[in-house]
């Protein structure tokens, strides 16, 4: 029997044969199967079921590296120890056999057994691979050393992903291939990385996701770069500008291939303001209803910027675009130049008719607020998908693609999409759910803070947010209440750097920008405390959900519901 050790208690599966897919072709991990996330999930269970093989992919995610947690039902328990930088569930033992490094890199295959090593330890995983129906990317590890491979996502190294580890064991590395072996310093895949700002709120270090402190989010209609969002999956990688070049694919007119001074001087330069926001944004609401896998953002993984650069359909047009192609072609394929150690790319896709249509304004951006992009967005050329999710906006561009199918990159199929509050880890079907694309109605309150308080001396308060809309949808409104929603007063709405002179409406479908908006209200007599709602109306009448709660999903995306924040009213202090 194969057992797998979880908590306090053991639960079992039959023993597996490794004959089962044949040994033909190496069967292993899919980076399709993992989650870009870093929360753990104290509420659900994580058990075999006799219909499914989500604990394979759990463990499959662990062993490779392709992503930072699990998806499709590996369902995390919190550690119960704080260290986590040993194994700590199997001591050595006089029993167990010693290896060579000689003998654990004969052990590279299904025929021979897989092996591999972490921290001394020598592990047969051979069982596992044998029944996953994923790729080839386990295997890279095979007969090696596992650390280089976690060295991307530090989450690996937990207890509980240990623990799973450790039923695997076999036996001890010599003492002499140890040694050896750690004066091999594994590269930090992060090293890299551009320094970034103080200020930021860090939701995962590797990779580096933050958010500004949610006060400043409307000091500024444009949001200074250093302070706009970061939503990284993988690496920053490091773009020779010199060298760059940009691959169009699938037309008629064969490969274009574009160097970065190409695409300045070939194609007009066009400007828009757009908003990019994470689909994520929010999702620490939905955490508190019940939690869910992934960054525990708060209301500020959005930003708004000027960006720059070539019209995606100016480059389809010179690469061979016409109407035969829209007789057969439906999405354009990003594939970014971020990549894992297995060679995996950050890749996503949107629909033919938004990236040819005129009024889509998608861009191929190398400036973001009037200078060349930041490295954390996508220095030298990115995508820009106004009005579109933040995953599509696919960063460190080296690849388009026109295609009759949507990209099969993980976070294409596996990941950005939205499920029934009914539907968990054991239920989900990711193909039954369509990608995100444009997103609904959004509006947050930036001051005052929860938890905050207001001396009733001021007798007024002011209350400040934004609020946007996707798929080009104007924000025609913003309503406040200070009472959790009994009365409402109109916020004013602000469409520039300039509040006094703000900008007429966009052509309709073609808002890509948030409205920052204000309010200054008399504060309540009596009242103690504030909760101060916001809800924002777009063009379309769209309107946001009261609550939390029936909009809850298991990846805690599209989090869009009233806002709202408790704000203490305290009595002034008369000195004697």
């Amino acid at each position: 029997m194969l057992l797998i050790r979880r908590g306090h208690s053991l639960t079992r599966f039959g023993r597996l044969s490794a004959q089962r897919h044949g040994g033909s072709s190496p069967v292993a991990l899919c980076a399709a199967r993992l989650w870009s996330s870093n929360s753990s999930n104290q509420d659900q269970r994580w058990h075999h079921r006799t219909h499914g093989n989500s604990w394979k992919y759990g463990l499959a995610g662990l062993i490779a590296g392709t992503g930072a947690v699990l998806a499709g039902g590996l369902h995390y328990h919190k550690a119960e120890r704080a260290d986590t930088s040993r194994v700590q569930t199997i001591e050595k033992t006089s029993d167990l056999p010693i290896f060579t490094q000689e003998e654990v890199s004969s052990h590279r295959c299904l025929e021979d057994g897989v092996w591999v090593t972490y921290k001394g330890g020598v592990y047969d995983i051979t069982e596992f691979v044998s029944i996953h129906p994923g790729g080839d990317k386990i295997l890279l590890a095979a007969g090696g050393d596992l650390e280089p491979f976690w060295a991307l996502y530090a989450v690996h190294k937990q207890e509980h992903v240990l623990e799973m580890l450790s039923e695997y064991k076999v036996g001890e590395l010599s003492a002499q291939d140890q040694k050896k072996q750690q004066t091999v310093q594994s590269s930090d895949p992060y090293s890299s990385d551009p320094t970034r700002h103080p200020v930021l709120r860090v939701n995962s270090l590797k990779p580096f996701n933050a958010e500004p402190p949610p006060e400043l989010l409307a000091d500024n209609y444009i949001t200074p770069s250093a302070i706009f969002f970061k939503r990284n999956h993988l690496p920053v990688p490091q773009v020779d500008p010199a060298s760059y070049q940009l691959h169009v694919e699938g037309l008629t007119g064969g490969v274009l291939t574009l160097s970065l001074e190409e695409l300045k001087t070939k194609f007009p330069k066009h400007t828009i303001t757009a908003t990019l926001q994470c689909a994520g944004n929010r999702r620490s609401e939905m955490n508190k209803i019940k939690q869910v896998k992934g960054l525990n953002w708060s209301i500020a993984a959005i930003s708004n910027a000027t960006w720059g650069g070539a019209r995606l359909r100016d480059v389809l047009l010179a690469a061979g675009y016409g109407p035969d192609v829209a007789q057969w072609a439906r999405h354009v394929q990003f594939e970014g130049l971020d990549k894992d150690v297995t060679g995996t790319t950050y890749g996503a896709s949107i629909p033919l008719n938004k990236a040819i249509s005129e009024e889509g304004d998608v861009l191929l951006a190398y400036e973001m607020n009037g200078k060349d992009l930041p490295a954390d967005h996508g220095y030298p050329v990115r995508v820009v998908v106004p009005g579109t999710v933040g995953a599509r906006n696919v960063k460190w561009l080296g690849k388009i693609r026109v295609s009759g199918e949507e990209s099969s990159s993980h976070w294409q199929q596996n990941d950005y999409k939205g499920f029934s509050p009914a539907t968990d880890w054991d239920t989900v079907d990711f193909k039954s759910a369509p990608a995100i694309q444009e997103l609904p109605i959004q509006s947050a309150i930036t001051t005052p803070a929860d938890g905050t308080a207001v001396c009733r001396s001021s007798e007024e308060v002011t209350v400040k947010g934004y609020a946007w809309s996707g798929g080009g949808r104007e924000v025609v409104r913003v309503d406040v209440s200070l009472d959790g929603g009994k009365t409402w007063q109109v916020a004013k709405l602000k469409s520039s750097e300039d509040a006094d002179a703000p900008k007429p409406s966009p052509p309709p479908g073609r808002a890509w920008a948030w409205k920052l908006w204000e309010v200054t209200a008399p504060l309540p007599p009596g009242s103690q405390e504030l909760e101060i709602v916001c809800k924002a109306v777009d063009n379309s009448y769209n309107m946001q959900p009261d609550t939390v709660g029936p909009i809850w999903n298991l990846r805690g995306v599209l989090s869009n519901a009233w806002h709202r924040v408790k704000v203490k009213i305290t009595e002034d202090v008369i000195e004697e």
